[in-house]
């Protein structure tokens, strides 16, 4: 009998903005709903008394996880989180370029699961945001796929590194077709695959969307910009997306649980 997928969600969870509080179980109540194997969060926060929204809903869902550090914005650290149905036995912050180099406030975070399938390299992310900033993500990506390149084994025999990310970039985006292999790699050798293209509904999958009320008055028009990915090449078809559904689009006890939609995705 094959194994059952590995099952992954990515999900920028908008920080303490607009109804923080009452959004709280708005996010929990959908992730236990997705009831995911991996989850791959952005946008997390924690607060000076110790208490972090990663640890808060992993024990709420019963997972383990890991985070990014905690760079502050207006007296709450903001970053990133993995959270994992199976133990995570080590995890890794990397600190994201500006393109001239210098470190900037972006980060990613590595967990290395220890899962029925081997272990599983999963990194949440999210890339910088501005309208412009195509080079700054192009860099950051660079970066950010030659951790994964120096992480890898052997791309036969180990299921593949998977990436959940706010990527802040539509598909076809320079930085994104450099990912996908669309255009020439950022690091020679590694593509990723799009979980969307390949498994979605074939609508847009707009993960930034006017129908999100919290987007009623977005400068942005709609958008795909969330995503899972996962590196290739890979031997045995262990990790090509067989599924994907957008999360979170429907209000839970009448609240809106972010203003940007998730995605789940079945992995091979």
């Amino acid at each position: 009998m094959s194994p059952a997928p590995v099952s992954v969600v990515t999900w920028n969870v908008w920080w303490r903005f607009g109804p923080w509080e009452q959004r709280q179980a708005a996010i929990a109540a959908t992730l236990r709903t997705a009831d995911a194997d991996l989850v791959c969060l952005q946008e997390v926060w924690s607060s000076d008394d110790g208490t972090d929204q990663g640890a808060v809903l992993a024990a709420q869902l019963g997972m383990h996880h890991a985070r990014s550090a905690t760079p502050f914005f207006r007296g709450a650290a903001f970053g990133n989180a993995v959270l994992s149905r199976w133990p995570i036995i080590s995890s890794e912050v990397i600190t994201l370029p500006r393109p001239d180099g210098r470190a900037s406030h972006r980060q990613a975070v590595l967990a290395r699961v220890c899962s029925p399938r081997g272990i599983i390299r999963i990194i949440s992310t999210h890339i910088d945001h501005r309208f412009d900033a195509s080079a700054t993500r192009t860099a950051q990506l660079a970066s950010l796929c030659r951790f994964v390149s120096e992480q890898r084994g052997d791309t036969d025999t180990e299921f593949p590194t998977i990436i959940g990310a706010d990527l802040n970039a539509v598909p076809d985006s320079d930085e994104v077709r450099a990912l996908t292999g669309r255009s020439a790699p950022l690091v020679a050798g590694l593509v990723f695959s799009d979980a969307w293209e390949i498994a979605g509904d074939g609508s847009a999958g707009w993960t930034w969307a006017g129908a999100n009320p919290y987007l009623s008055a977005a400068q942005w028009p709609n958008r795909r910009l969330d995503y899972v990915l996962v590196s290739w090449p890979r031997g045995d078809g262990a990790g090509t997306p067989v599924a994907a559904e957008l999360l979170g689009t429907r209000p839970v006890a009448g609240v809106m649980a972010s203003d940007h939609y998730g995605l789940k995705v079945l992995l091979r």
